[in-house]
């Protein structure tokens, strides 16, 4: 998995943007979207660190509206290995394994933001990773300052599959505040998903602490 600066020396730089950038640019949107990855634990958890982007996620049943409405503005880019412009817009097949899109104004310009695909029907999300987890969406979401944000167990399953220091950095962070319920649900997720995981001893210890 690439980190950061390999992204930027490969891709480009990323405009630095918050989830207030966020809420502006996707003012008037009727689909569901929500923010992810490292500034959804800084907003659960009360403090912040360096953010090299800002991640977004949404339903992909949702993809068509959503590029329909970002297009005037932002090109989106399928993110899956290599990077494919949908210049066809929503009418546009994404390419086999695409799990994000990376938007920007232009081919000039520095990207702006980082769109996951999440995998929901009917009200579920479902893991991407492994179809046996599942949860509510409504369960997976939360709302601060008026900008809805994905869940702290939630983001951190998503990132345990490779664990940089941030990702080590945002655990420790958020363990102490999870409730019990939520420290369960990730314990849960992690043994199925990664058995031999490195976090569920510390969750362990949390739980008895």
């Amino acid at each position: 998995m690439l980190d950061h600066d390999q992204v930027v020396r490969l891709h480009g730089p990323w405009r630095s943007r918050s989830p207030e950038d966020a809420m502006a640019q996707l003012a008037g949107y009727e689909g569901q979207w929500w923010v992810a990855g490292g500034w959804a634990i800084d907003a659960f958890v009360g403090s912040s660190r360096n953010h090299g982007d800002l991640d977004l996620g949404i339903p992909r049943g949702s993809l068509g509206e959503f590029i329909e409405f970002v297009s005037p503005h932002l090109d989106a880019w399928a993110a899956a290995g290599s990077l494919t412009p949908l210049v066809g817009g929503s009418r546009t097949r994404l390419p086999v394994g695409t799990g994000n899109l990376w938007l920007r104004p232009s081919g000039a310009e520095p990207r702006e933001y980082d769109v996951m695909l999440e995998s929901v029907e009917n009200g579920t999300w479902t893991f991407k990773r492994d179809e046996r987890i599942t949860r509510p969406l409504a369960d997976c979401l939360w709302e601060h300052s008026g900008v809805t944000y994905l869940r702290p167990e939630v983001q951190l399953l998503l990132k345990a599959k490779n664990v940089r220091q941030k990702d080590d950095f945002d655990f420790e962070r958020c363990l102490p505040k999870l409730g019990a319920g939520d420290l369960d649900w990730l314990l849960h997720g992690l043994s199925i998903s990664h058995p031999a995981h490195q976090w569920i001893e510390r969750i362990g210890r949390q739980h008895n602490s």
